[in-house]
């Protein structure tokens, strides 16, 4: 019997979870930074991000496939023994926790700043903590379907990004490579923060129910968050000049002013709220996983109590503090380089170490 089939999901729902836990605040802010780094040549950078991205991911794959019917911690405890397995469940919680603190942060000051500007932090805290908890307290299971619905529900929000484009201005993006690839590549560090979060499969491929399909569905979950932020990126590109665009702090927000409805006011206020269940993909998954990871460490199978504790814990230090717009970005870029050790550095390494193992029979002489 699978040790891990009482939770499993399909490859649909891995495929929506992934690229949910990729595609968060920082999405709304992306033309910008690439634009400081690398001009209107930034979604350039996007792709060479995703193709560094794709073959970290496969590693990923290919180490899983190693002990599939384990998470990561089992097979560094069967290769490394226990005390490498606990100390991986505790760095990876530590991770998987500071990554959903980061992305409940930010969603709180866009909430604060647009919607609920008189509500106090800690209020709105606790709204995205209630259904963070009633989501995840109930299994991987649940959490893949919830993802399939945000997904469903979202497909028309490209369909109304079109309507700037009758103002576009396609000249801004040309010529390629203006000033060469040097600027280029220096915004590619920028896109790790678009991708990172695919490490995850550490934790989620023993879950999967068809493991043969494993690579293609992380292939075609990069793809997905990949084609997403190409998308926005070309039409903020294209609807501003090269200039313009690095005034506005969050250019996806703004750009909605330019689309008017005769039954809607403020475009940009509908967005926010909406865009808000979206990124509820990069906390919700996250938390659950880094609670998994505690109760692996301890041995228990039901995660809850562990989940009640990290929401208490997360309330009441709401209510004495709650980081700033500043603070946040450097938490950010912070999350930025541990994601970039922890999913690109770490897989690498890892499979390295795993072949050596295999190739020379190391386990034989312990």
């Amino acid at each position: 019997m699978k040790k891990y089939a009482y939770n499993e999901i399909t490859s649909m729902q891995y495929i929506f979870l992934n690229s949910g836990i990729q595609v968060s605040v920082f999405f709304l802010a992306m033309p910008r930074k690439l634009a400081e780094k690398a001009g209107t040549d930034g979604w350039i950078a996007l792709i060479i991000g995703w193709a560094i991205t794709v073959a970290a991911s496969l590693i990923v794959i290919q180490v899983m496939k190693k002990h599939p019917e384990g998470i990561l911690f089992d097979l560094l405890t069967r290769y490394l023994g226990k005390w490498a397995g606990k100390v991986a469940a505790i760095f990876f919680a530590l991770y998987l926790f500071y990554y959903a603190y980061t992305g409940l942060v930010e969603a709180i000051l866009l909430t604060k700043a647009s919607l609920l500007p008189q509500t106090s932090a800690f209020t709105v805290m606790l709204l995205m903590l209630i259904p963070t908890y009633v989501i995840a307290r109930n299994g991987l299971r649940v959490l893949g379907r919830y993802a399939e619905l945000v997904f469903m529900i979202s497909i028309w929000i490209p369909f109304v990004y079109l309507f700037p484009l009758k103002d576009a201005h396609w000249l801004n993006i040309v010529p390629l490579l203006k000033e060469g690839w040097k600027p280029v590549f220096s915004a590619v560090p920028t896109t790790f923060y678009s991708y990172i979060g695919f490490a995850t499969t550490f934790i989620l491929y023993p879950f999967l129910k068809n493991k043969q399909k494993a690579s293609s569905a992380i292939m075609i979950s990069n793809t997905l968050t990949m084609l997403g932020y190409l998308f926005i990126t070309v039409i903020c590109f294209v609807y501003y000049s090269p200039d313009e665009i690095q005034k506005y702090n969050e250019p996806v927000v703004n750009i909605l002013e330019a689309i008017e409805f005769k039954f809607v006011e403020r475009m940009e206020m509908l967005f926010i709220a909406f865009f808000l269940l979206v990124f509820s993909l990069a906390w919700i998954p996250t938390i659950y996983m880094g609670v998994f990871c505690t109760s692996w460490l301890l041995g228990k199978q039901d995660h809850r109590n562990h989940l009640r504790i990290l929401w208490l814990f997360t309330a009441v230090s709401a209510f004495f503090f709650i980081p700033t717009f500043n603070q946040s970005d450097r938490m950010n870029d912070f999350l930025i380089q541990i994601g970039f050790a922890v999913e690109y550095v770490f897989p690498g390494c890892l499979l390295v170490y795993l072949w050596l193992h295999d190739r020379f029979q190391w386990g034989k002489h312990l």
